[in-house]
């Protein structure tokens, strides 16, 4: 694990700038008793568990804001003191720490749904993971997608031809086939309850010599497919094994803290909804411990495909999702700036910082996968858990 210190962990940059108006669902970890559904009152955590024993149980509730806001709970702690002990260095076993504020739900993701990411996809499949090859086919391919691709709808008339003319010309990729095909991409980012949460270390593969991070907003939905709130993620991204193979998705994707998703779940109310996600603007900044830094901005006004066509294609007759699921919505970071004689890579000790005004900010920090902390607490030891605190027959 890297020695480099997590900083940016303190409640002004956390919470959302509206914070007084929000609606914010955390979990915490209780020492002596385990994982905590927790309401976000002013800067106390109200824990609520005895109501809702699963963050995917308040998910499904007919008015997850209003049915947060109604329950009354405990205070267990304030929020500056449990983000100081979410840090992986120093942390106190004895004292209370934020999770990914999401448990039993299916943790899925969407692929190439921004023109600039469809552009590296692109690079990363022609040379086959090799980061200078890739920038030497930049100019080619970049063109093409600049030129004919970013402003067609998914699956429309226009796309179509396009879609034979490419392949006309021997350039058809199944990158296109999903950037501007009728089909999304749709996987399976993270196993249920194997996400990292803010403060914590997210983990990229010591073999992997070119990666990034993916800052995207995530989606709540519950099980019967209504998006009930989002939260921040990063979709932490191997980019020399998936452009090897597509069919490497998994390795690339699904590795030991892999993914992080938070600070909070923020639910949807009268006053934050669909159109704030639509229009929100997701900032990534990245802070190397040799004093390298990075920062970009990505807007969602610029996605191809609207947020409930997304959330359609994952959920509905098709499939189904009995505990809910979160949707990580794509980004369009791709860097390419120079870092080390080669495009953008991570390297040990980089402090990710993801964030947008009304979901707050989500700050890990980059360590190898095989260092992080090993993924011990799955569904069976949280029903375990919950059962010895007498928490089973909770549910509805």
């Amino acid at each position: 694990m890297s020695s480099a210190a997590l900083t940016g962990l303190d409640p002004a940059r956390t919470m959302p700038e509206d914070r007084e108006a929000a609606t914010l669902a955390a979990r915490l970890w209780l020492p002596g008793e385990g994982p905590a559904i927790c309401a976000l009152r002013g800067e106390r955590l109200i824990d609520v568990t005895r109501a809702f024993p699963t963050m995917s149980a308040l998910c499904a509730e007919a008015d997850p804001a209003a049915a947060l806001t109604a329950t009354e709970g405990r205070d267990v702690a304030g929020l500056a003191e449990v983000l100081a002990n979410s840090r992986p260095e120093g942390r106190d076993a004895r004292l209370p720490y934020l999770l990914a504020p999401v448990d039993l739900q299916a943790v899925k993701a969407a692929g190439v749904t921004f023109a600039v990411s469809l552009l590296e996809r692109l690079l990363e499949e022609r040379a086959k993971g090799d980061p200078v090859a890739a920038e030497a086919l930049r100019a080619e391919v970049g063109d093409l997608v600049a030129g004919d691709l970013s402003g067609l709808r998914p699956g429309s008339p226009e796309a179509e031809k396009v879609r034979s003319v490419l392949l006309a010309r021997g350039l058809w990729s199944q990158y296109l086939e999903v950037g501007i095909g009728p089909d999304a991409e749709i996987f399976t980012k993270a196993q249920p309850l194997s996400a990292v949460g803010t403060g914590m270390d997210c983990g990229v593969l010591a073999s992997s010599q070119w990666n990034n991070p993916e800052p995207e907003v995530v989606l709540i939905v519950a099980p019967d497919g209504r998006v009930v709130g989002a939260t921040l993620g990063n979709d932490v991204n191997l980019r020399d094994v998936e452009g090897r193979s597509a069919l490497l998705l998994g390795r690339a994707k699904d590795n030991n803290a892999s993914c992080a998703i938070g600070p909070f779940l923020r639910f949807f109310d009268a006053g934050f909804g669909l159109d704030d996600i639509r229009r929100a603007e997701v900032t990534l900044h990245v802070q190397g411990p040799d004093g390298y830094a990075l920062e970009a901005l990505s807007s969602m006004r610029q996605i191809s495909r609207d947020p409930l066509d997304l959330v359609s294609q994952m959920i509905g007759p098709h499939h189904q999702y009995p505990d809910g699921a979160v949707l990580f919505l794509g980004t369009m970071f791709a860097p390419t700036e120079e870092r080390d004689g080669q495009g953008f890579t991570h390297r040990d000790g980089d402090i990710v910082s993801v964030s947008t005004p009304k979901l707050g900010a989500l700050v890990n920090r980059v360590a190898r996968a095989e260092a992080c902390p090993s993924w011990e607490f799955g569904a069976g030891a949280l029903m375990r858990n919950l059962a010895g605190r007498g928490l089973l027959g909770v549910f509805r």
